[in-house]
């Protein structure tokens, strides 16, 4: 674990990281001791190893990997700490999986305050924490200055499957109904909105959270769920031609049924996005069967980050060219299609 979480850098009295002018195990194990052994501690980390040997249950490992480099780093509703932690645990859940184990890696531009990393970790223990999730190997790299507040987060995530069938795109199925967890836009537009320097009358707040809450539930108390996917970056509108594509299923989706904030509609509407490919941090689209679609969307809003839960659309067949069709109150369509670039950069 040293080696793992070793970085050329020392804490200066000003409290900023600097990089380290020599060598030295003396140097490298302050960071190490000072901020994050403190933070994460547990049995994984205090033997102070290369890396964490793990006990998992005999079931299906799920494992995914993900990086974080929103700007600003923190913003209201969260930080990059906590999106860092939420959103690996968040892709977990979306196979079915209960997350167990977390890596993070650092890489931090020397002339980061201290007291913001201090924050930052801090947040990563709270969201660890509140799932019994143990953060047990990493990383830790101090770059050149360039403007002194920049730091990237890597995390990967171990989890074990709850159910004994596949959730998955392949798994769709023509009569599904889909349930979209709560309104959208919330994340990107709060990012954006605290990077311009933009206040609105009703604030804008991330919906940066956990989803395995909600999906533990739902799979606990009997849901089928074929296939799930968190509306991260390119939101909602790009999960779903991504998932119609992957499926090969045409999608029909009602309009009215998409909740969007006032706040988020002003924002999009100064900024020039559509907020249906606005990211988000904390919403999630399920694939179930239509005979269950009802009382899966009672379970999800039973918490509060699904209390606006709601049936969106249906899986209408399979298809050679597979689309997503967006219906309007007037009953006119439009049919939803991949961005071409990046909408908003660094949100996540």
């Amino acid at each position: 674990m040293i080696e793992n979480f070793s970085c050329p850098l020392t804490l200066d009295d000003q409290q900023i990281i600097t990089l380290a002018h020599g060598s030295g195990g003396q140097q490298t194990s302050k960071l190490i001791e000072k901020i994050f052994l403190p933070a994460f501690a547990n049995e994984h980390l205090a033997l102070l190893h290369d890396g964490a040997v793990l006990n998992l249950p005999k079931n299906q490992i799920a494992f995914t990997t993900d990086s974080y480099v929103v700007q600003p780093i923190f913003f209201p509703g969260g930080d990059i700490g906590k999106l860092a932690v939420t959103g690996t645990m968040n892709d977990l859940a979306m196979c079915g999986a209960k997350p167990y184990y977390l890596s993070c890696g650092f890489i931090i531009e020397e002339g980061f305050l201290q007291a913001d990393l201090q924050r930052i970790v801090a947040s990563m223990k709270i969201e660890a924490d509140a799932q019994s999730v143990q953060i047990v190997t990493g990383d830790t790299k101090v770059i050149e200055r360039q403007t002194g507040n920049n730091i990237f987060i890597n995390t990967s995530g171990i989890g074990i499957r709850m159910v004994d069938y596949p959730i998955n795109p392949l798994q769709i199925k023509a009569g599904d109904s889909m349930i979209l967890s709560g309104d959208v836009g919330r994340h990107g537009m709060a990012v954006m909105a605290k990077r311009q320097g933009l206040a609105f009358s009703s604030p804008l707040i991330s919906d940066c959270a956990s989803l395995f809450p909600l999906v533990q539930a739902l799979l606990h108390e009997g849901i089928t769920i074929h296939c799930m996917r968190d509306l991260t970056r390119g939101g909602l509108a790009t999960a779903l031609v991504e998932l119609a594509e992957s499926a090969k299923m045409d999608f029909s989706i009602e309009e009215k049924t998409i909740l969007v904030s006032d706040a988020v509609n002003s924002a999009c509407e100064i900024l020039g996005f559509d907020p249906l490919f606005v990211a988000n941090e904390g919403r999630f689209i399920a694939f179930v069967p239509e005979n269950q679609a009802s009382q899966a969307v009672k379970i999800i809003r039973r918490f509060s980050e699904g209390q606006q839960a709601s049936i969106i659309g249906q899986v209408i067949s399979e298809s050679l060219n597979p689309s997503t069709a967006l219906k309007n109150s007037f009953g006119s369509q439009r049919y939803l299609h991949r961005l071409s670039g990046d909408q908003l950069p660094r949100i996540c």
